[in-house]
């Protein structure tokens, strides 16, 4: 309870805002809850996010710039909690939906559909699932936002996944590129009712599901994923694929208490530390004040397997609250 308090009453807005939310259950319309929005909007990481906007509120740099690009500022707004409806956001979103509308877009590299292999288009449609989300968390939705939903169901794999690998040999889909897009069909079917987009999310939870969110099909070994790094150590901010992030999604889906999730959960409870916090074992940006490569104007917490961050301990025991008695 302690540790709880001392999340709920955080001096970071973001924090608060998150452990009021997701520990206490607060609803987003409340008078308080308001409130931490408006301190959300001026505070310092916001402030540092927006800085190198320039006067027509765009970000002059490639539109998936990792991290510091106008994509990757609205993910960390959202994670932030940042309060919907602010139209200044809307030349961010613009320059990465035009990116997303470009004709080349659907073509290689970016794209590729292999002859005789047309079920299984190779598309990185994690930036599509990441646009939806922080479209429908920011309100920023438009038109092309259904654009967005049609076209990650049409490039469903039929084992219930995505894929983004030009091999032809890639016959099943991608944990990495799997998890944002199921995320992102999910809360879209949810928001707008459209139960297309439910039973895709529901599809790809099943294909994480029959793996045990952590292990091959093939021989039940531990994935690997070489450029994300150990799936059972806690990434943050940017999420691929890892152990809370897995779960995370499940909890939301209201598949924790699923049978399957009971190796992750355990690996999870086991990062514990005796404070009753979680750590962020994989920092995978740096805080940087100028624009580098994977690097971040916002400041994410402390970093190390043996210090709590709070930003991490949210979620994970979000996460927890929601899961069986171990």
């Amino acid at each position: 309870m302690k540790l709880i308090d001392q999340l709920t009453g955080s001096d970071n807005p973001s924090i608060a805002y998150r452990a009021r939310l997701l520990l206490g259950g607060e609803s987003p319309a409340s008078r308080a809850m308001k409130s931490l929005g408006e301190k959300i909007r001026a505070s310092e990481n916001v402030r540092l996010l927006l800085s190198h906007r320039t006067p027509d509120g765009r970000i002059r740099l490639n539109p998936y710039q990792k991290w510091h690009g106008p994509h990757w500022t609205l993910h960390s707004l959202a994670l932030l909690s940042y309060p919907p409806g602010d139209e200044s956001l809307l030349p961010l979103r613009d320059q990465f939906y035009d990116y997303l509308f470009e004709p080349k877009h659907l073509k290689p590299p970016r794209s590729l559909i292999i002859p005789g292999q047309e079920d299984r288009p190779r598309r990185c449609a994690s930036q599509e699932g990441n646009a939806v989300l922080y479209s429908l968390a920011l309100g920023l939705e438009d038109d092309r936002t259904p654009l967005l939903i049609k076209r990650l169901i049409d490039f469903q794999w039929p084992d219930g996944g995505w894929n983004c690998d030009k091999n032809p040999r890639a016959r099943t889909s991608s944990f990495v590129e799997t998890l944002i897009p199921l995320r992102a069909l999910w809360h879209w079917g949810r928001a707008r009712g459209d139960e297309r987009a439910r039973a895709a999310a529901e599809k790809a939870a099943e294909f994480l599901l029959q793996r045990r969110l952590l292990r091959r099909l093939s021989d039940g070994s531990l994935i690997k994923l070489s450029w994300v790094g150990e799936i059972t150590r806690i990434h943050y901010p940017i999420q691929f694929y890892d152990l809370l992030f897995v779960l995370q999604v499940m909890a939301e889906m209201g598949k924790i208490n699923d049978p399957r999730c009971s190796e992750a959960l355990a690996l999870l409870r086991a990062r514990q530390l005796p404070d009753g916090g979680f750590p962020l074992e994989v920092k995978n940006c740096k805080t940087s004040g100028t624009v580098i490569s994977r690097g971040s104007f916002a400041d994410w917490g402390p970093s190390g397997r043996t210090r709590s961050n709070p930003y991490v301990t949210v979620e994970a025991l979000s996460v927890l609250a929601q899961a069986p008695a171990p």
